[in-house]
């Protein structure tokens, strides 16, 4: 179930080894920032940085369809493994195990289905202000994966789209400040001068 307090990032799956059921792909490919909001022609970025794993609670991940329903693989009966290597989180699942599975492999393998998500909650993070770009330096929690019909479903960005909101926000806020604050300054200085010539 998609909720609020996650955040959601798409990455592309492909099947595996010929005569198996198995998907991988790469949930997290580090320090590659990607554009997660624009706003008035102002991109705002993300990326997760190498490390942001090493103490992630990783004990109990599933693999669904849509971040709901039942299971169709998971972390605790080794048919989904999650592996931490120099280019990101790996991720590898074996659908061979229930009906829905092995209809999701079927649809992976024709085409029909090709993007993963996954959820997970935010420990640690940084915002460089002048790159626009938020980095995620510790995950706390990762959820689960799923296996996504439309990997730009709204609901699954929320999270990222209020945080850039709120940021962009900020800026323009900033904006209005300093420009009150410049229009202040020019008023009195005209005040000034008004007086100095009387």
């Amino acid at each position: 179930m998609i909720t609020k307090d996650r955040s959601y990032r798409n990455f592309e799956i492909r099947t595996g080894e010929e005569g198996a059921s198995i998907v991988e792909g790469y949930a997290v490919i580090f320090d590659a920032p990607e554009t997660m909001y624009e706003f008035d022609g102002i991109k705002y970025m993300e990326e997760i940085r190498t490390g942001a794993f090493n103490n992630t609670e990783m004990k109990d991940v599933v693999l669904n369809f849509n971040h709901q329903g039942k299971p169709v693989a998971r972390t605790k009966n080794n048919t989904l493994e999650l592996a931490i290597d120099q280019v990101g989180l790996r991720v590898r699942a074996d659908l061979s195990g229930t009906e829905e599975g092995r209809r999701l492999y079927e649809e992976v393998k024709g085409g029909y289905l090709d993007k993963m998500s996954f959820a997970f909650s935010v420990n640690s993070e940084e915002y460089d202000k002048n790159t626009r770009t938020r980095s995620i330096t510790e995950v706390k929690r990762l959820w689960d994966c799923a296996i996504v019909d439309f990997p730009a479903y709204e609901s699954t960005s929320v999270v990222a789209r209020s945080y850039f909101e709120a940021e962009a926000e900020k800026e323009l806020m900033e904006i209005r400040e300093r420009d009150m604050a410049v229009a202040q300054f020019e008023n009195l200085l005209q005040r000034r001068r008004k007086n100095a010539n009387k």
